[in-house]
């Protein structure tokens, strides 16, 4: 993991910047931004206390083609939203030094939200699904670790639609992602 991104501080996309930019997908990522809600009020409290601290800052490896990122930075989004924590987007393929420091089970994927502090040390990420959900795909890449064999293109579409079921219907996976970046945040 990279232990320090300060050159890449006020590099990035605001939020409203990386929305009004978006050429795949923006509807659909309103969508889910939209349909946010606080599910529990000791998160938001958390997260509205995070205005009290100025030494954090979030930088989110993403793209607007990324499914997951359409799902789950919405919900990043609206909670930091009230955190007062500076936000940027890294546009994934304009920063692939920074997605070669967080890849995950060896391999690119995004969303990553990466925190620092004021000078860009890295103190945590979280991504790029909610535990549960990344669970099936850790355990797809494990029992299948060769891409080229012929039945990978059909056992990673299963895995996908197991991935699909375990975010459930509706929007009530943003409190798991709120609940994870909670305990993320609370870390340090």
């Amino acid at each position: 993991m990279a232990n320090n991104l300060a050159d890449k501080l006020r590099k990035g996309l605001y939020p409203q910047q990386f929305i009004d930019g978006m050429t795949k997908n923006q509807e659909k990522f309103l969508d889910w931004f939209n349909q946010f809600s606080w599910q529990n009020e000791d998160d938001k409290e958390f997260f509205e206390s995070l205005n009290n601290r100025d030494d954090l800052r979030c930088l989110i490896l993403a793209a607007d083609w990324c499914g997951d990122v359409v799902r789950n930075i919405p919900a990043v989004f609206r909670a930091l939203e009230i955190s007062g924590v500076p936000t940027e987007v890294l546009i994934k393929e304009e920063h692939p030094d920074v997605m070669a420091q967080f890849l995950t089970g060896g391999g690119e994927a995004i969303p990553i939200v990466i925190f620092t502090d004021f000078s860009g040390h890295v103190l945590g990420h979280w991504g790029p699904r909610p535990a549960h959900v990344q669970a099936v795909m850790n355990q797809f890449k494990q029992e299948n670790p060769d891409r080229e064999a012929p039945d990978y293109q059909d056992k990673i579409k299963i895995a996908r639609e197991e991935m699909g079921r375990q975010y459930g219907e509706g929007a009530g996976y943003q409190a798991v992602i709120v609940k994870e970046l909670r305990e993320l945040l609370s870390s340090f």
